[in-house]
């Protein structure tokens, strides 16, 4: 038993001391700080939040069963900046909350979405979290998924009259990238920029944190390391869920000079962590 212990231990410090190396490695490596995002932004926050509100405008939300998803119903519900909220997926969800009722629901197939125009009119923003994994639904699946239902609903939201459109991407994304999940990330990017919208934000997140309700034990590793290294300093290429809900929500607020702009990893950390200054 005691063997066991010290053995246990003996692992604990090494996995220790390699988060802190990696975490140095990663901090001389990171995202420089981007200007465009200061902690000023904090004293005029609640001003902005209260105008956008006083707009009475509505959006959607594509993914809200998926765990990034939950996280940014849950943040829009906080902050209560629209009047409406819709939510467009292929199934009903269940909620207890009172705080769900007054959501409008809208099941579709994505296999058909033309059909369903009218679930994407009248919405004057639109978040997209939607997505699966090569693993989950093959690659056939994954594009279809991560780029077809995406792109399609981006075009059935521009043609319904959405004017800002926020997308949850990846760290890395590239559409010229020799990796299928990078490649079709950056793709899907460019050709919901094509569409034109007024306001079109990318979000590049690093490797989320997040306690999955899903069995993946490689990712759950994966995110236990990156935690661990989290906690030794801010790093590009990790961030916990709940920093991407609130920057996607607080840049909603934000009048950017360029219509697009592509949020990475550390501008998405400090728009997260706006409200904790």
């Amino acid at each position: 038993m005691k063997a066991l212990v010290a053995s246990l231990s003996k692992a604990t410090g090494l996995f220790t001391l390699l988060a802190v190396f990696t975490a140095l490695l990663l901090n001389y490596l990171d995202d420089p700080d981007p200007a465009a995002y200061t902690h000023s932004m904090a004293e005029d926050l609640k001003t902005q939040e209260e105008n956008f509100r006083q707009q009475n405008k509505s959006c959607f939300v594509l993914g809200a069963s998926g765990e990034s998803g939950q996280m940014l119903l849950k943040e829009l519900l906080h902050r209560n900046i629209f009047s409406k909220i819709t939510l467009i997926g292929r199934r009903q969800l269940s909620f207890e909350d009172k705080a769900h009722e007054n959501l409008v629901q809208e099941v579709v197939d994505f296999e058909k979405l033309d059909d369903y125009a009218a679930a994407f009119q009248g919405h004057d923003v639109g978040y997209c979290c939607l997505g699966t994994t090569r693993a989950k639904a093959g690659v056939d699946g994954f594009i279809r998924v991560d780029h077809d239902y995406v792109l399609k609903s981006a075009e059935l939201a521009k043609a319904g009259g959405c004017t800002q459109f926020h997308l949850e991407s990846s760290r890395g994304a590239d559409k010229n990238s020799n990796f299928l999940y990078l490649k079709v990330k950056g793709q899907v990017e460019a050709d919901i920029e094509a569409l034109g919208f007024e306001r079109y934000a990318i979000y590049r997140p690093g490797v989320l944190l997040v306690d999955r309700q899903e069995s993946r034990p490689a990712e759950w590793l994966t995110r236990k390391f990156f935690g661990a290294v989290s906690a030794v300093c801010s790093t590009s290429m990790s961030i916990p869920i709940q920093l991407v809900a609130k920057a996607m929500v607080t840049n909603t607020l934000r009048q950017p000079e360029q219509k697009t702009e592509i949020l990475e990893n550390k501008a998405i950390t400090i728009l997260g962590k706006t409200l904790e200054k």
